[in-house]
């Protein structure tokens, strides 16, 4: 069923799935983005078992209740990793409204270091100053033991940005506009620190302050997000894309 949902929500999602498969931040038909849909949070949309990102339409997005116990008997049972993470996340954290996860490349080698924090060496990077948290205690797939346990990571509703060590990262936000973008400048902000680890070079780091300031300002852009993902559904329809369907 579709209460409540509009189409341009499912759009959303359906674009953010093709562009980050263009990115090349998805993992063959692993990880998974979800949008609550309802104004508990609990009700939710979230990519189909098996399917890849670059094919995802709008149509092919389930709608799931996290409070529902017979999900995985659904004919329609999604992954059951998205399952234990994404439900125990809208179950646990209704602020968290659209959750992405994904093993993108520099994100990931970020969560294999020992520390595994992002610190503010960028404009970029200090999107998330003080605003993410890293799972240092990995623990295997994300079933449902697993995924209520890095939800319980993202309790606090200013933490936008989980690093999942030797597994991946994880972002939210309120909508999928913004949450995208956040998953966008999180991967940019992990190569540009990554590449600078590279040059064996002292690192100039911002100040604790001036990371703080921008984040405040990040956070305050206009429209930002918004006009992002506004391009990038622009771009897949200027191609004919299908992804509205």
């Amino acid at each position: 069923m579709r209460d409540n949902i509009t189409e341009v929500a499912r759009g959303d999602l359906a674009a953010a799935f093709r562009w980050t498969a263009r990115l090349g931040m998805h993992e063959s038909v692993a990880n998974h983005f979800s949008l609550a849909v309802d104004a508990a949070g609990r009700r939710f949309l979230i990519n189909p078992n098996g399917r890849h990102f670059s094919r995802i339409r709008a149509r092919d997005l389930l709608e799931l209740d996290a409070d529902d116990p017979g999900t995985m008997n659904r004919p329609d049972a999604p992954d059951p990793t998205a399952w234990g993470l994404h439900g125990a996340i809208h179950r646990a954290c209704p602020h968290a409204r659209c959750v992405m996860h994904v093993h993108s490349t520099h994100a990931t080698v970020l969560a294999c270091l020992a520390d595994s924090r992002l610190p503010p060496l960028d404009q970029n990077a200090a999107m998330f100053f003080g605003r993410h948290v890293v799972d240092s205690h990995y623990g295997g797939m994300a079933f449902e033991d697993e995924g209520a346990r890095c939800a319980a990571l993202m309790s606090d509703p200013g933490i936008i940005a989980l690093v999942m060590g030797n597994h991946g990262v994880l972002v939210v936000g309120e909508t999928v506009a913004e949450a995208f973008n956040r998953l966008y400048y999180f991967e940019r902000a992990a190569e540009t620190y990554i590449r600078a680890l590279q040059t064996g070079q002292p690192l100039r780091m911002l100040p604790d302050a001036v990371a703080e300031k921008v984040a405040r300002e990040w956070a305050a852009y206009p429209e930002f997000a918004e006009n992002h993902l506004r391009e990038l559904k622009a771009i897949l329809r200027d191609e004919g894309a299908d992804f509205e369907d």
